[in-house]
């Protein structure tokens, strides 16, 4: 299949988004399909550039700066976004083409109007593939409320929804948000896992053993330290298990929450923590080499289901996880189901603690933790499952399509 990948994030991006579509892409080519993944692109001067990118075509197109700017510019930017991007892939080589499917990822949701052009252009069918449910979860955070940006945020949403033939949600628990969508003719709502490709041990710039977590048994958190994941809670478990001399807390990455964490530690004199700064993807699986368990933190004002994409890696490296998330999430049901760690949903710091120090004295005695880790991701969570899928259900869209046209 000829299929177009809309995203807003690709190497050489360091964000789980990015690591997400570059596996996808190259499933995509692995599996024989010719996919180009279509990017915005403020840093260019030029309205596109084409380049090759392991069997795959990337097209960037020049756009309004939707990153690192305050919300209002960020929502100007987004808002223009998706039609600065149709006008410049006019002038592309790529504007004839007759593609026999549109993907796209979301976040962001604004990329609806240049997803209904491609499959106008193409006759063809549209995947959406859905990560979050904004901005019902910004509602659930309390960082917006239900007035009039919310009204224009769920519209934008809506309206990506509409031009979608398929949406993929992460799981079965967000389903009900789309009971009416789905409703519709000619739709199809199912649950897309979360994917992660296979990634060697390489190198990594952290070595734990010139630390001071070295001799430790080291949990470890790796990726976006925002507002959305209600880190608090796990320095306060750092400082509930001090006492535990063999215990390490390690926190890799970035984000809007990141250097108050990092503040926090210092005041309260935590010297079983320790902060790094972000890494580079491919140094992910030799950094989780050294640790022993894997931490996932969600806020639990969360009222949408999540599968974070450190999980993913945790499980890939055969890392068991610490989980404290909303209460309801989908996670909790599959952690207990697989027996790939522990999990708290009441956001009391007391029970979090007691599930760590069980599971911390549960390494030793249970070898079999990796085994299952391993197992779990490479029966839910690989590329290849994912590509399978939504090639599946493009393809069948198209045999409803053909069939309806020739009743």
């Amino acid at each position: 299949m000829q299929i177009a990948l809309i995203a807003d994030t690709f190497p050489p991006l360091r964000t789980s988004g990015a690591v997400q579509l570059r596996d996808l892409a190259r499933e995509f080519a692995r599996q024989g399909h010719a996919v180009t993944v279509i990017l915005p692109d403020a840093e260019q001067g030029c309205p596109w550039v084409s380049e090759e990118f392991d069997g795959v075509q990337v097209l960037r197109l020049r756009a309004p700066r939707t990153k690192d700017i305050g919300y209002v510019r960020r929502t100007f930017g987004e808002l223009a976004m998706p039609f600065a991007m149709r006008r410049h892939f006019r002038k592309t080589p790529y504007s004839g083409v007759k593609w026999d499917g549109v993907v796209w990822y979301s976040p962001s949701i604004f990329h609806g109007p240049f997803a209904r052009a491609l499959k106008k252009s193409g006759e063809c069918k549209a995947y959406l593939i859905l990560r979050d449910i904004f901005p019902d979860w910004a509602v659930d955070m309390g960082l917006m409320r239900r007035g009039l940006a919310y009204r224009f945020f769920d519209w934008v949403a809506r309206y990506q929804y509409a031009v979608a033939d398929v949406i993929g949600v992460q799981t079965a628990g967000n389903c009900a948000y789309f009971d009416r969508w789905e409703s519709g003719p000619n739709r199809r709502l199912e649950v897309l896992q979360n994917w992660l490709g296979d990634a060697d041990v390489a190198d990594c710039s952290i070595n734990l053993s010139e630390t001071s977590l070295a001799g430790r048994k080291v949990l470890v958190y790796a990726g976006n330290m925002g507002v959305a994941q209600g880190m608090g809670i796990l320095l306060a478990l750092a400082e509930r298990l001090r006492v535990r001399v063999d215990v390490g807390f390690l926190f890799v990455g970035r984000g809007s929450e990141a250097k108050a964490l990092a503040a926090a530690v210092q005041t309260r004199g935590l010297d079983n923590v320790l902060f790094c700064d972000e890494i580079h993807p491919d140094e992910i699986p030799g950094l989780y080499a050294q640790c022993s368990i894997g931490l996932v933190s969600l806020d639990g004002r969360h009222k949408s289901h999540n599968i974070p994409g450190k999980f993913l890696t945790y499980m890939q490296s055969g890392l068991p996880v610490l989980a404290t998330i909303n209460a309801g999430n989908d996670l909790a049901e599959l952690i207990r189901h697989e027996n790939v760690g522990k999990v708290s949903e009441d956001g009391d710091v007391s029970s979090l603690a007691a599930l760590a120090v069980v599971l911390i004295d549960s390494l030793d005695a249970d070898p079999g933790f990796k085994m299952r880790c391993r197992s779990l991701y490479s029966r839910l969570f690989s590329p290849e499952t994912a590509v399978k899928q939504i090639v599946h259900a493009l393809g069948r869209e198209r045999r409803t399509s053909a069939a309806a046209a020739l009743a």
